[in-house]
């Protein structure tokens, strides 16, 4: 996988914590940072690390795991392209929350502590930019405890894909997760994802294949998650 810089660059402009920030403040993070390549399965990062600075997707998937009881690990989300994997440890008062693993070969941009120092020197907004990415994120998981707790699983599963879905090459909106992954997400079993989706398809609402959901008709889904 070979991603030239300015593809990176276009991943980082194009992400939601940094679209309204200069494009100076994206050239900088890939200035004082470096791209890592890995494989399908490898860790980028592990709970309980201690590392300090900053990690990006630029390319590929990434699941989150969360330890439980039992150190059994859960799979809670997922990150692609422009998305913040990991937040700088000095700021957020404790070590990594979370085990970031592969799920296809990917390309990271890891910023370490001294570069995002050095970016904010001369672009202070960076610290703004994720703070509003950890805002998100917090956001999101808020949202995604109250679905598991307040919705059955119809509704839970519409929700969901709600939330995860990117925008594909075409514009619609698609999730790249297996039905697997999907129902560790939501606490149900894949079969039982399986015959949501296939009502789902059944009313237009969705195209599935293999790890890929392609969203046809979102409003469809948000009567049904709101219903």
């Amino acid at each position: 996988m070979t991603v030239p810089r300015s593809a990176a660059l276009k991943v980082l402009r194009q992400s939601e914590w940094l679209r309204q920030e200069p494009l100076a403040l994206s050239e900088a993070l890939l200035s004082h940072g470096h791209l890592l390549q890995l494989r399908a399965g490898a860790w980028a990062q592990a709970e309980g690390d201690d590392q300090r600075g900053l990690v990006v997707v630029i390319q590929g998937l990434v699941h989150v795991y969360c330890q439980a009881a039992g150190n059994r690990n859960v799979l809670i989300g997922h990150c692609e392209a422009g998305a913040v994997l990991g937040h700088a440890t000095r700021f957020s008062g404790g070590p990594r929350l979370v085990t970031a693993v592969c799920a296809a070969p990917s390309l990271l941009l890891v910023v370490p502590e001294r570069g995002l120092e050095a970016a904010a020197a001369r672009w202070p907004t960076l610290w703004r930019a994720l703070a509003a990415s950890a805002y998100a994120y917090t956001r999101r998981t808020v949202r995604a405890l109250a679905e598991l707790i307040a919705l059955p699983p119809r509704q839970r599963l519409a929700a969901r894909l709600l939330i995860m879905a990117t925008p594909s090459d075409t514009g619609e909106p698609v999730v790249h997760l297996s039905q697997q992954a999907i129902g560790e997400m939501l606490g149900v079993t894949r079969k039982t994802v399986n015959a949501h989706l296939a009502a789902f398809e059944r009313a237009r609402l969705v195209q599935a294949s293999y790890s890929r959901i392609l969203l046809k008709d979102p409003a469809g889904l948000r009567r049904v998650a709101e219903s």
